[in-house]
């Protein structure tokens, strides 16, 4: 009987068995202790490589998780769990590009599966892999042209892949299958509006504030296509809900700015101005409308000290003001 005790500590099944009843049991210490022993017996053992690393996932413990689910992804290519969760704890550790070969690997085992392509998609555009996440995006849609947050994940990524036309066409699509969507009323509106087609953007922003009163972007949209018609008296209400429905909205706040500054209104603008600042001390729009506001007021030494802040913060944060320029995805992690 002592023999097949003795026999059964050293099966690495049995402890990873064992192990696996005792994290059910939330007994997670000695859990880890049986995971580890049979990990010690045999370095390859998938199951206790994975439950490891899982339990180190949900437990938050990602660098510990990484090169346990990493040895588990490898040692069994062909479980998709493995190669997933192993994708998820290096994206948990800001090491995006390697969750996504990570996330490429379960892809090619669960070609279909849309919950992987829709997180891969958003993944690449914060790399600014353009060109894959539109693709991503895209078949996303092919699988499931219906569901609308299929739709706006398309339009979001062909409009910043460059592609208009696609952004338009899907825009259209999501606003007449889901016309009591405020984003898809708003994402139609956008693309009207790019297109010149100003009344009919007008109708659709007036229509996606009326859904949704709390939603800032039509608001902000609907103030920003006023002052551009010069109508900044009527502006600014809409740029304060905006403000009002998400404080740190610093594009509402630099536009309702100009409003103010269009109307000459200069100790508010000078006001929201310095809030916005406080908000986000790296951005330069401020600054540069700070500078614009005191050469007006003829206070030439502040107006050329705003304008130095500005050109030094543009210099240090150069992609602010600029839109997304697409690369293409390392094949491997030495590019």
């Amino acid at each position: 009987m002592v023999a097949l005790v003795l026999a059964a500590t050293e099966d690495p099944a049995a402890l990873s068995e064992q192990a696996q009843r005792s994290a059910q049991q939330q007994q997670f210490g000695e859990a880890e202790r049986l995971w580890k022993r049979a990990i010690e017996l045999s370095p390859d053992y998938f199951p206790a490589l994975f439950n490891l690393g899982l339990m180190y996932s949900r437990q938050k413990r990602f660098a510990e998780a990484e090169p346990l689910l990493n040895r588990a992804a490898h040692a069994s290519p062909g479980d998709f769990n493995a190669w997933y969760i192993w994708g998820s704890a290096l994206s948990q550790l800001g090491r995006t590009d390697d969750a996504l070969r990570a996330w490429r690997e379960a892809l090619k085992l669960q070609p279909r599966n849309q919950r992987l392509m829709q997180v891969m998609s958003v993944e690449y555009s914060k790399g600014r892999y353009l060109g894959e996440a539109a693709t991503l995006a895209g078949r996303v849609l092919e699988l499931n042209g219906s569901d609308l947050n299929a739709m706006l994940l398309a339009i979001k990524a062909y409009q910043v892949a460059g592609d208009d036309a696609a952004a338009a066409a899907v825009a259209r699509r999501a606003v007449e299958r889901f016309p009591d969507s405020a984003r898809a009323n708003f994402e139609h509106a956008y693309h009207l509006q790019k297109d010149g087609k100003i009344a009919d953007a007008e109708q659709y922003l007036q229509r996606a504030m009326k859904l949704d009163p709390t939603y800032e972007e039509p608001f902000f949209f609907y103030g920003n296509l006023l002052v551009d018609q010069d109508r900044s008296a009527e502006a600014i209400p809409f740029l304060e809900e905006a403000i009002q429905n998400r404080r740190d909205y610093v594009p509402a706040r630099v536009v309702l700015a100009r409003a103010l500054m269009n109307l000459k209104k200069w100790p508010e603008a000078i006001a929201g101005l310095n809030e916005t600042i406080a908000l986000d001390p790296k951005h330069p729009q401020p600054h540069l409308l700070l500078s614009q506001i005191y050469f007006r007021m003829g206070d030439e030494a502040k107006a050329k000290s705003e304008k130095d802040i500005s050109l030094r913060l543009r210099r240090e944060n150069p992609t602010i003001l600029e839109a997304a320029q697409g690369r293409p995805f390392p094949a491997s992690s030495q590019e």
